[in-house]
């Protein structure tokens, strides 16, 4: 195991007591029986999605990530870039943010793109992911107003092989963003924290769940 990430680790240990962490069996996008299961949507109250900005403005601080606005993909993405906007202000950093909808709206200011006018280095804010298709969408409507994206933020890298028309390749979402896409990509945490988080947790209850997620690391991690 590599040597711990304290904000990694909190944040697996908030997303467990928050309920958005949760172990059994759950059928994944790309039809894997996973070990776990991470649903960004259940940090659904104020202190819940307060937190989790903090964890995501903490990082990005931490990364050195230059960027000038942020960015996010309907729908998830929408309330998280606002959440950290917030928190980066409360930091001592006010950038703009934008998002986008999913459909054009005919009236008004018209278009799809709501908020700050997208322009110069763009940070997406989502919360993982799983096939990039959101990612390489958001990059097309980032470039389209003249704008350059820049990097991606997310909540959990779960550093699996990525599929290509029902079967496995041996690179992550994550992996193909950064390789093909040319876009840094800055995790809150990742499989391994998961892991780590695990292996070292006085709960003996959830200690138990280390060798199935283990074993799904071994089958399908990259």
């Amino acid at each position: 195991m590599p040597t711990p990430d304290p904000l990694a680790l909190d944040f697996v240990k908030f997303s467990v007591d928050a309920g958005v962490l949760r172990f059994g069996e759950f059928k994944t996008k790309a039809g894997r029986m996973s070990p776990y299961f991470f649903n960004a949507g259940l940090f659904n109250d104020g202190a819940k999605l307060g937190r989790l900005a903090q964890f995501y403005a903490k990082r990005l601080v931490d990364s050195g990530l230059a960027f000038d606005m942020l960015f996010g993909p309907a729908y998830k993405g929408i309330t998280l870039a606002a959440a950290v906007a917030i928190e980066l202000a409360r930091l001592g950093r006010n950038v703009p943010y934008a998002y986008n909808r999913k459909e054009a709206k005919d009236h008004g200011e018209g278009g799809t793109l709501v908020g700050a006018p997208v322009a110069g280095r763009v940070l997406i804010i989502d919360d993982v992911i799983s096939a990039g298709t959101s990612v390489r969408e958001s990059i097309t409507m980032i470039r389209a107003a003249g704008a350059t994206p820049c990097g991606v933020a997310i909540a959990l890298d779960r550093q699996e092989k990525a599929t290509e028309n029902g079967n496995d390749v041996p690179y992550s979402a994550v992996q193909w963003v950064r390789s093909q896409l040319g876009l840094e990509v800055c995790a809150i945490a990742t499989l391994t924290d998961l892991l780590q988080y695990l292996q070292t947790t006085a709960d003996p209850a959830l200690g138990t769940h280390f060798a199935s997620v283990a074993a799904y690391r071994d089958r399908y991690g990259v």
